[in-house]
């Protein structure tokens, strides 16, 4: 049994990323709703607790409600359960136990310099090793106007008088700033204080246990029986197999459906990589035709999202009867590599998070087809994955390979899709990746894509007029996908891949690259 800080999400868009940062500390976390009861989250033992942002006030008749029964757990040994508030967190925290909250004449968003006590004055051991002045990330228009009885103040901006409290009898903070997201300097040094220095905790959740713990648990829960997973040859789906192959050797059968939307070669690399390199039961099915039909003069992305999704799980289910005929039975699992980010921007998964955008693995599956559900990956995010990866021997290509979404290429071809501007797109794509990796510039960036655009526009070629595709370049760096920045890549560097892709590609013309970061952008532009 590990140590465990539950976060209770307020519906901020940023509460994966606190429990991230507490497993960055060695500490096991969870997400549940804010509007789950103090039993439940008492049965789960946890050594803390967190409460995350969100968009309300605590004063909106819709805001989501605290059980005032969480603000008094105790531990088996009679100890208060330590409390962490996030803004909303803190505001809600406050307002239960009598202070107030009200509407700042300013909001304030963005970067502020934390003041803490000067020196010889008593300093939190929230702030341990947190010097005054450093950096951290507003994002409120509410703040505390008077705090509860038995509250100070341990830091405060020069907008925010109550930047930070503290409970003077009992281990409860707030905070008014993110310390969650990678703009707060030392953000991860109070999140570890607060994990090991306030709540004890020893901080021994590794990869590597997580793998031991997942194999056995695998084990113990499907015996026997059989498991099916479809594999796309990324990150999430090969290691959800390594991981499942070492669990269960020869009852993993998998399932490689060609859509019709994958980037180049991709339909030979993966069947070369599992059935060479892991010696697994690997199924294969070219359904090209049938998306491509089903797609013919579909514009709206989610429309786009919606026939992928659902002439997958049509092929995917005959290659199931196949794999049934063969073993003589119906598999009882189907695996897939659902991570943290894919369920917290689909639903409302774990609280009343905003939904963004529907993920092709993440309620699509009809609840008709009689499986039950095998998600090893569902509460971590993907570098924890790309750890597992390596840990369980998959290639580096596999391991570090970007991000590629479920629907493909069907969601970077903005407007129809047609085999010929498919062909544009994988080209153009795999220019700009080739690239990329012969400037050892692959690494460097979380994501990087192409994206064909659904306009044309005047070029000159040959001392001739030319009317063709705009085609768009895509890179990020991140952290987790949750937050993203353009990567600046280097203007010669750009330069070349617009030439050699004008050049190489007949179709394009002109060559655009993205500079929006994630808010106000996604990461995709569908």
């Amino acid at each position: 049994m590990h140590d465990k800080i539950i976060v209770l999400d307020f519906g901020s868009q940023y509460t994966q990323l606190i429990a991230r940062r507490v497993r960055e500390a060695g500490v096991y976390s969870e997400i549940r709703p804010c509007t789950v009861g103090a039993e439940e989250i008492d049965a789960l033992g946890p050594s803390g607790l967190i409460l995350s942002g969100g968009p309300c006030s605590v004063y909106d008749e819709e805001g989501p409600a605290l059980d005032p029964a969480l603000l008094d757990l105790e531990r088996p040994d009679g100890a208060p359960v330590p409390l962490l508030g996030i803004c909303y967190g803190l505001q809600a925290m406050a307002h239960q136990f009598g202070g107030a909250v009200e509407r700042a004449d300013r909001r304030e968003f963005g970067r502020a310099q934390l003041q803490l006590p000067p020196a010889g004055a008593e300093k939190s051991r929230l702030f341990d090793d947190v010097p005054s002045g450093s950096t951290v990330w507003m994002s409120h228009s509410d703040h505390l106007t008077d705090l509860p009885d038995g509250y100070e103040v341990i830091a405060r901006t020069d907008n925010a008088p109550v930047a930070a409290v503290r409970d003077t009898d009992a281990p409860s903070y707030g905070v008014q700033f993110h310390p969650e997201v990678v703009h707060t300097d030392y953000g991860r040094q109070i999140l570890e204080n607060f994990a090991h220095e306030i709540c004890g905790c020893s901080g021994d959740w590794t990869p590597a246990s997580f793998v031991e713990e997942q194999t056995a648990a695998i084990r113990k829960r499907v015996g026997d029986r059989h498991v099916i997973l479809g594999l796309s040859g990324g990150v999430d789906s090969s290691v959800a197999a390594a991981l499942l192959q070492r669990a269960l050797g020869e009852q993993l059968h998998c399932i490689f459906v060609n859509n019709g939307l994958l980037r180049k070669g991709e339909w030979a690399q993966v069947q070369e990589t599992f059935r060479g390199h892991f010696e697994m039961d690997l199924r294969t099915a070219d359904a090209t035709d049938r998306f491509l039909e089903r797609l013919d003069g579909v514009t709206d992305p989610e429309e786009k999202r919606t026939i992928v999704g659902n002439t997958f799980v049509e092929v995917f289910e005959e290659q199931t009867e196949a794999i049934a005929a063969d073993l003589g039975h119906r598999p009882t699992y189907l695996a897939q590599g659902t991570l943290y980010p894919d369920l917290i921007e689909s639903v409302s998964f774990k609280g009343p998070s905003v939904t963004i955008k529907t993920h092709h693995n993440v309620g699509g599956l009809p609840e008709e087809l009689d499986f039950d559900l095998i998600e090893p990956f569902r509460e971590l995010f993907k570098d924890e994955v790309r750890e597992i990866g390596r840990l369980l021997d998959v290639p580096d290509q596999i391991v570090g390979r970007h991000p590629f979404p479920g629907p493909g290429l069907a969601i970077r071809i903005l407007g129809r899709i047609t085999r010929e501007r498919l062909s544009l797109l994988r080209e153009a794509d795999a220019i700009f990746i080739e690239e990329l990796r012969a400037n050892d510039l692959y690494d460097e960036v979380w994501q990087a894509f192409a994206v064909l655009l659904p306009v044309q526009a005047v070029g000159v070629m040959g001392d001739e007029r030319t009317y063709e595709n705009v085609c768009a370049l895509r890179a990020v760096t991140s952290v987790d996908g949750m937050t993203a920045d353009w990567a600046h890549l280097p203007h010669d560097f750009l330069g070349h891949v617009s030439n050699r892709i004008v050049n190489e590609v007949p179709g394009i013309n002109r060559m655009v690259y993205d500079v929006s970061s994630k808010p106000p952008a996604t990461i995709e532009w569908e």
